[in-house]
């Protein structure tokens, strides 16, 4: 099958969904999304599935949102770019209505929403030397697809504001140490160790580890709180010059040069 695509692969009650579209680092696109939801809705509907883990074809697990997505909104309505994002949301973070814990298996870059998709699984497992950053803000972008609630939540209100604020890149390593991941490993073994973390959770009681996950689980009314100040904030943000700016420099390959309005 050629385009982007998300592989499912069942063993022993776990559950691995890998987003595949690697000559593009798992960019996250509208079409790569469709197929994850339809993933999440395919193990959603498996009865023998007591864990899942999400990971990234290649060399990354997700370098971020699509530029050609971005430029495309900057010539739509707020009210359409609103919606556009909300919808958008829905596909990547439909893996918040799975049922079983979710494991998020990160080696390589995990940039922006697609490290936010990390942060929305119940634990994350990181290379040691993962590229990891919540680069919004760099690119003239207000934070989205839940990053205002996981972050925060995961790694507390000083540290999320820095990782935030900032958009600075960070490690696995530096993961763990902030609380944002459970466990890190080299980047060959980052997948084997996520898997054994989720066959340990799957030989629990399902019962009980289910009941267990709605009790940890994220208010769903905070979430879509959060989400819908996002995709305001977000469609705001695509008719600033900040970021016209910020994509200008990332096509260039140099810093942004933000001016005071």
């Amino acid at each position: 099958m050629s385009g982007p695509r998300v592989d499912v692969e069942v063993v022993e009650g776990v559950a691995t969904l890998t987003l595949n579209d690697a000559p593009r680092k798992n960019a996250m696109t509208e079409a790569l999304g469709d197929a994850f939801k339809a993933a999440v809705a395919t193990v959603r509907a498996r009865h023998d599935v007591r864990a899942v883990v999400v990971t990234g074809a290649g060399d990354a697990f997700s370098a971020g949102g699509d530029l050609a997505m971005l430029e495309r909104l900057r010539q739509s309505s707020f009210a359409d770019a609103r919606a556009h994002m909300l919808g958008f949301y829905s596909r990547y973070l439909s893996i918040r209505d799975v049922e079983v814990p979710t494991i998020a298996a990160v080696r390589g870059p995990a940039i922006g929403a697609g490290l936010c998709v990390a942060c929305a699984c119940d634990l994350m497992v990181v290379a040691d030397d993962a590229t990891l950053a919540f680069n919004f803000v760099g690119l003239g972008l207000h934070p989205g697809m839940g990053a205002t609630l996981f972050v925060p939540r995961l790694v507390g209100h000083q540290r999320a504001a820095d990782l935030l604020f900032t958009g600075r890149r960070f490690t696995g390593t530096d993961a763990v140490r902030y609380g944002l991941a459970v466990d890190s490993a080299p980047a060959g073994d980052t997948l084997a160790k996520a898997t054994a973390l989720a066959h340990q959770i799957a030989a629990q009681s399902p019962e009980a580890v289910k009941s267990l996950k709605r009790t940890l689980e994220v208010d769903h009314q905070a979430l879509r709180v959060a989400l819908e100040r996002e995709a305001s904030a977000q469609a705001g943000s695509y008719a600033s010059a900040d970021m016209q700016e910020g994509l200008a420099a990332l096509r260039e390959r140099r810093p942004p040069r933000f001016s005071v309005s």
